[in-house]
């Protein structure tokens, strides 16, 4: 008997593709049983105020090992991650991807004072420690961080309207958008 099944290539990129939708799945899976075993022990109970609510979110997020954005973060938890993002830009991304800085390229060396840098940094950290796990994401999760994450994140940061817009070779300026004095019409009338 004849076999039947026509003879097709498939594209290189649709494998790409399908491991991309498979981090997707997993990804949600372990949304959907969060959401769903948070809902069989809320159901026939009073919720909860929205402050103790997303206490315990945040209480589970830390349990699970997921660490919590560094913004929402206090001393001394904020220094500790701040020393581990450090780490990371200083050993990882700033040799690797950094390219001498300039005028539609700034990079500053003191980026940590800079909390705009401190916060788009961080949440790239924690797509590359996600997106670098192959048994998480498969193989195409490097690219996806990649396409995803670094590159938005660097072209952001090192724009010209970017926080380190004011920071050339030999000068940092931290708030240089911001206005040292008040001008007089924001005053509150007297």
């Amino acid at each position: 008997m004849a076999d039947d099944t026509p003879d097709f290539e498939v594209p290189m990129g649709l494998f790409q593709d399908i491991e991309d939708l498979k981090a997707q799945v997993v990804a949600l899976s372990a949304q959907v049983k969060a959401l769903t075993e948070g809902v069989g022990e809320a159901s026939g109970e009073a919720f909860e105020d929205d402050t103790a609510a997303g206490e315990e979110a945040d209480t589970a997020d830390e349990e699970e090992g997921f660490p919590p954005f560094i913004l929402l973060l206090d001393s001394p938890q904020y220094d500790e991650e701040l020393r581990g993002l450090i780490e990371w830009v200083e050993g990882v991304l700033v040799p690797g991807y950094l390219a001498e800085p300039s005028s539609d390229a700034r990079w500053c060396p003191t980026w940590f004072d800079h909390p705009v840098a401190v916060a788009r940094l961080h949440a790239c950290w924690l797509a590359w420690q996600e997106l670098t796990d192959p048994a998480t994401c498969g193989y195409t999760g490097p690219s996806v961080w990649h396409r995803d994450h670094l590159d938005p994140c660097m072209a952001q940061l090192r724009g010209s309207s970017g926080p380190m817009a004011g920071c050339t070779k030999g000068e940092h300026q931290v708030d240089h958008r911001m206005p040292g004095i008040v001008p007089s019409a924001w005053k509150q009338a007297t």
